[in-house]
C-alpha cells in the first residue's frame, strides 16, 4: 500500500491488480474485495491511498483482508 498527500476533501483509493494475481477474472475479483474492505478501514482525510493485489487476495478470507488494510494503514501513519 503507497499513501500520498491527496487534494481532495476525502480520501480516494486506487486498487492495481496486475496479471501476476491470474486471469482477468481473479483480478477483477482481487480488485473488487479490496475495494471493500477498503470501506471499512478507516483512512485519513488527506491522503490517496494505493492498494497493490498479490494472489493470496483472492483466496484470504475476508476478515483477514480487512486485518491486512489496517495494519498497513496504521504502519503508513
Amino acid at each position: 500500500m503507497v499513501a500520498v498527500p491527496g487534494g481532495s476533501p476525502c480520501p480516494r483509493v486506487g486498487v492495481l491488480a496486475g496479471k501476476a494475481v491470474g486471469s482477468a477474472v481473479r483480478r477483477n475479483r482481487a480488485k473488487r474485495r479490496l475495494r471493500e474492505a477498503a470501506a471499512l478501514v478507516p483512512l485519513r482525510d488527506d491522503r490517496d491511498y494505493l492498494v497493490i493485489a498479490g494472489e493470496a487476495v483472492t483466496n484470504a478470507p475476508f476478515g483477514a483482508l480487512v486485518g491486512w488494510l489496517t495494519t498497513a494503514v496504521e504502519e503508513l501513519r
